[in-house]
């Protein structure tokens, strides 16, 4: 089978379960039990044989089989809607993908139309190539005639599927060449990965044909065949009408936007229902995306919690009255603290290590700010003595790893995972992390470890202002003792840069440039969000300009994330846009900062998700859908232009949706 799209168009889920889809309604990607990992899909394949007709079947989850396709939100859901028609075929198909909203049970949904005056006799066929628990290896698929179902399945994990009607043919093990021909050999078992299934289905003139699919996981042979027998019990309009009713409740719980016209609060709603499907039920923690590079061919992956990204979720979270969800990930961190106090760099759901860089200073910083931020917008107290042995703990490792020469945290790398240094944004994180750790300790009546901690929060504080301010850029220096080659090093060095070289334990070298004046984007969370400085400070106001000058894309607009940014080309951001938006509000720039709110609305895409970059020519999505930090940051211009009564009509033209009773 083909490999796997980098972008995918819509996600589908219920907390347990999560599944990436194409704009033709092809299910790439489906995890389960965790969001995270592990990923189980190889390959499904839908198409369409013709009865009577020598040729092999049609694909109408494929474009290059002429099929044309329109994919969609239902609105107030998280279920997708795709269309696919042909040219000339008598068939049109309206396919809805869900899962269950209180099971491990996803839902393909099938209706076929015949689109002409005569009948028309035609096979549908399924075909699935399950990778469970991400492996190609040791796969079994067997049919189980009592259920109707292949199942695919590996050590603990058994994916059962089975349609409504009962199958007409299957085969198990080498299906591919037998679907396309349609014609399945009924082989019950097979030590390979896939498997294929068709039913007969006739139509007259006008006439359509529901036909759901389902797939049903669990841990046993048993438990997915129970699950998947009660669910077949219902008829499937039942299980959409209550999956319906789930999110449209999921959504009154949430703040309702608070203003602005129907393209923002479209992409509002998108994004509270984007936040339940990637937070995890089970643990609480929160996804950074949907892999899209699980082979790291482009990136180090981002099927993973990133304590940094999720302060801005958990902000956001509390902004949209999801408090519950913010609460919950903080709980979850207390599973992923290290026994020294630290956080590391990201972690599976399960609050393991996930593939690092190394530690980056500023996620422990986070998050102890976050925990503040999420006590502040409650006052629940209960959650502020759960939280306080990890503060405390957090705050003891943030306090010690400030390099006593500089004030300034000790080397570490960076936001962007790219680079080793005293950065000026982990500076201000790391401050931002010790005030918020002070204001715990004065509230569990701890005055000495209060003082001291801002004592340390101010020292760092000090050191930005002082000695990372950048004049004859108008700029912060993204920050001090920059590792670098030594090739780089002796360049630098040779144009008059400063410099050193350090050794190891084991004496291996480490050359630093003492300055790094690269203009990053992150330079604003001295003030936004980290208040280190106020957003009034002169040297705040000549950053965003000089952020504004230097990283606006030439062609599109937007904001990139620095100088010479290299990662996919260099395109600008959402996210960054965005924070450019939310600094220009807390400074009373209020057109500017709609129009760069503006910019991001008109730069979501077809199903109304955003993406991570948004291409530098065309101004399509240029890498991961959704990116949670994307929307999170969206939620948070639209709530802080709110609050300064300027949420004015921002969007452009509204995404088509589809009515609920469609």
């Amino acid at each position: 089978m083909s490999n796997k799209p980098y972008l995918i168009d819509a996600i589908v889920g219920n907390g347990r379960m999560l599944g990436s889809l194409g704009r033709t309604g092809r299910l790439y990607r489906l995890w389960w039990p965790h969001i995270d990992h592990p990923q189980h899909v190889d390959a499904i394949r839908t198409g369409i044989r013709l009865s009577g007709a020598d040729s092999a079947a049609t694909w109408f989850d494929d474009a290059a089989d002429g099929w044309e396709h329109r994919i969609a939100y239902e609105p107030g859901t998280n279920i997708v809607r795709t269309e696919a028609s042909r040219n000339g075929f008598p068939l049109s198909v309206l396919q809805r993908d869900f899962s269950l909203p209180e099971g491990d049970v996803h839902v393909r949904h099938y209706t076929f139309t015949n689109e002409t005056a005569g009948e028309v006799s035609f096979r549908f066929v399924w075909y699935s190539s399950f990778h469970v628990n991400e492996s190609p290896l040791y796969n079994t698929t067997t049919f189980r005639e009592d259920a109707d179902a292949i199942v695919h399945f590996h050590k603990r994990s058994f994916f059962a599927v089975s349609g409504a009607n009962v199958c007409a043919e299957f085969q198990c093990g080498s299906a591919w060449e037998a679907a396309v021909r349609g014609e399945l050999n009924g082989n019950a078992i097979d030590m390979r990965p896939d498997g294929a299934m068709a039913w007969d289905l006739k139509l007259k003139g006008g006439e359509n044909v529901s036909l759901p699919v389902y797939i049903a996981a669990g841990t046993t042979m048993p438990e997915a065949l129970l699950r998947l027998a009660e669910t077949k019990e219902k008829p499937v309009s039942q299980w959409l009408e209550a999956t319906r009713i789930y999110w449209h409740s999921e959504l009154r719980g949430a703040r309702p936007c608070p203003g602005g016209d129907r393209a923002l609060a479209e992409l509002y709603e998108r994004s509270v229902l984007m936040f339940k499907l990637m937070s995890d039920s089970q643990t609480g923690s929160l996804l950074a995306a949907p892999e899209a590079d699980e082979s790291f061919s482009r990136c180090g992956g981002y099927s993973f919690c990133w304590g940094r990204d999720a302060a801005f979720i958990t902000t956001a979270l509390d902004r949209t009255g999801l408090t519950e969800a913010s609460r919950r990930f903080y709980e979850w961190t207390l599973s992923a603290q290290e026994a020294d106090g630290s956080w590391q760099q990201r972690h599976y759901h399960d609050g393991s290590l996930a593939p690092s860089w190394g530690l980056q200073i500023d996620e422990g910083g986070s998050i102890v700010w976050g925990m503040w931020q999420h006590y502040a917008a409650t006052g629940d107290e209960s959650f502020a003595r759960r939280m306080w042995p990890a503060v405390a703990k957090g705050a003891a490792f943030l306090a010690g790893f400030v390099d006593p020469d500089t004030g300034l945290p000790k080397p570490s790398v960076d936001l962007w995972e790219e680079r080793d240094a005293e950065h000026t944004y982990s500076a201000a994180a790391v401050s931002a992390g010790l005030r918020a750790a002070s204001s715990f300790a004065r509230l569990m009546g701890d005055d000495d470890s209060a003082a001291a901690w801002e004592r340390m929060a101010d020292r760092i504080a000090e050191a930005i202002e002082n000695d990372c301010w950048n004049e004859a850029e108008g700029s912060f220096y993204r920050g001090l003792h920059l590792k670098v080659g030594r090739e780089e090093y002796e360049r630098a060095v040779a144009r008059g840069a400063e410099g050193g070289v350090e050794h190891t334990a084991k004496g291996y070298p480490v050359y630093r440039l003492k300055y790094d004046p690269t203009v990053d984007i992150s330079l604003l969370g001295v003030s936004t969000p980290f208040g280190v400085l106020p957003p009034e400070h002169d040297y705040m106001r000549r950053q965003a300009d000089a952020i504004e000058r230097k990283l606006t894309s030439p062609v599109v607009g937007g904001i990139k994330r620095y100088e010479n940014d290299p990662y996919i080309g260099g395109n600008p951001w959402i996210l960054t846009t965005l924070w450019l938006a939310h600094y220009r509000t807390e400074i009373g720039q209020y057109e500017e900062a709609r129009k760069l709110l503006r910019w991001a609305i008109d730069h979501r895409t077809e199903t109304g998700l955003l993406p991570e970059q948004v291409d530098k020519a065309s101004g399509a999505p240029a890498w991961i859908v959704p990116l949670t930090w994307s929307h999170a940051m969206f939620v948070l211009a639209v709530d802080k232009l709110a609050a300064a009564g300027e949420l004015a009509e921002v969007g452009e033209t509204s995404r088509a949706g589809y009515p609920a009773d469609a």
